[in-house]
């Protein structure tokens, strides 16, 4: 048989033998390689660990009263130090604050500012809007004032004003044009008995608007004014005030400005009177209320109440009979009558309001309406 040699690969030759430096293998991407530590460094890195925790620990006793960290003398001079340097361009502007900032005692919160009351911008030379100052001499409601600046039937000394927001002097004097004039002339107030069962703005759960009831078949047939009816006189009607669902009486609708402003403005000091039919709690069945009813009760409704936290302006309360209230107001607070008898221990069985300013209730039979006269005036 044929012998067999051996095939085998060359020896590599010892990397000192042949004069090369020996292969490494290439480290892990991103991975540094490890180093062993010797047993002094191990030892080294022991004692800073220790002294770590030993400082540390004495960090913890010099926490301040109110739980935040005191900054040791050396740590808060490297800060310092730190802070006193140069900002590297480098460096980001979202870089974090200074350890001494981060820790620094939050600053007490502000009071909140008391509530300003909204005033009309004055110029600092004395010049106040012209709408406002037409509406305060009574020639126009401010909306109908910027109508007529629109239209340039508003003049200032004598010159054509026709820019809205324009402001001038409170002794300048203004003047309006004869189109303004008849244009308000047209513009109607109506007087309506409202009934029960009718509200006094838009209509809600399912109750009508009393503005319903003002058809020409609803009109007083005592009504002497000459105006004619016109379906032109219900745009931009809207009521002066409000009466409860419950509530019947005087009910003002307008087109005029002046007649809403005066009627329920917010300086308004036009008198509401009303008729109120109340009942004793104490006492339901009584057939003479106000022979049991402590006048106490009556003189404390006049003044010393107060609806949500505010004081109410005071009020003329009286008897006018057995059953019935006389109640006078200067304001108009939502259900304010029930809610000022239920205060002292009274209910309210009905309320009907008979005058507004001058202007009474009278013989205007209920659901019906007049419109009010030119020579009449709240």
């Amino acid at each position: 048989m044929t012998e067999r040699k051996k095939i085998g690969l060359p020896a590599r030759p010892h990397p000192d033998e042949a004069g090369e430096a020996p292969r490494r293998h290439a480290p892990v991407r991103g991975v540094a390689p490890r180093k062993r530590m010797t047993a002094a460094e191990a030892e080294e890195a022991r004692q800073a660990r220790q002294a770590r925790a030993a400082e540390q620990a004495q960090h913890a006793e010099r926490a301040a009263p109110d739980g935040r960290w005191t900054e040791r003398p050396e740590r808060q001079a490297r800060h310092e130090r730190h802070e006193r340097r140069e900002p590297d361009r480098r460096t980001s502007e979202r870089q974090r604050p200074p350890v001494a900032e981060q820790r620094a005692p939050r600053p007490a919160p502000r009071p909140a500012p008391a509530p300003v009351e909204a005033r009309e911008p004055v110029d600092h030379d004395g010049r106040v809007r012209l709408s406002k100052l037409m509406s305060e001499r009574g020639l126009a409601s401010r909306r109908e004032a910027d109508t007529w600046i629109e239209q340039g039937w508003v003049r200032v000394d004598g010159e054509v004003v026709s820019e809205l927001g324009a402001r001038i002097y409170p002794h300048q004097q203004i003047t309006v044009d004869r189109a303004a004039r008849e244009e308000q002339a047209q513009r109607v107030t109506i007087l309506l008995h409202k009934p029960i069962g009718y509200v006094s703005g838009q209509a809600e759960d399912g109750h009508d608007p009393a503005v319903v009831l003002l058809t020409p078949e609803n009109r007083w047939k005592e009504d002497k004014t000459p105006i004619r009816y016109s379906r032109a006189h219900l745009r931009k009607l809207a009521p002066a005030g409000r009466l409860d669902i419950d509530s019947t009486g005087l009910l003002v609708f307008t087109q005029d400005g002046r007649v809403a402003r005066e009627l329920i403005g917010e300086d308004s000091d036009i008198e509401k009177e009303y008729l109120v039919r109340v009942q004793w709690l104490a006492e339901p069945e009584a057939e003479n209320v106000s022979a049991v009813v402590p006048e106490e009760v009556i003189e404390q409704m006049r003044h010393g109440l107060e609806l949500d936290g505010r004081q109410l302006k005071p009020a003329k309360v009286s008897w006018q009979n057995e059953h019935q209230l006389r109640v006078v107001l200067k304001e108009g607070r939502k259900r304010q009558i029930r809610r000022m008898c239920e205060l002292v221990g009274l209910k309210v069985v009905g309320l009907k309001r008979v005058r507004m300013g001058r202007i009474p209730l009278g013989r205007l039979p209920m659901g019906q309406w007049r419109y009010l006269r030119p020579d009449e005036r709240f």
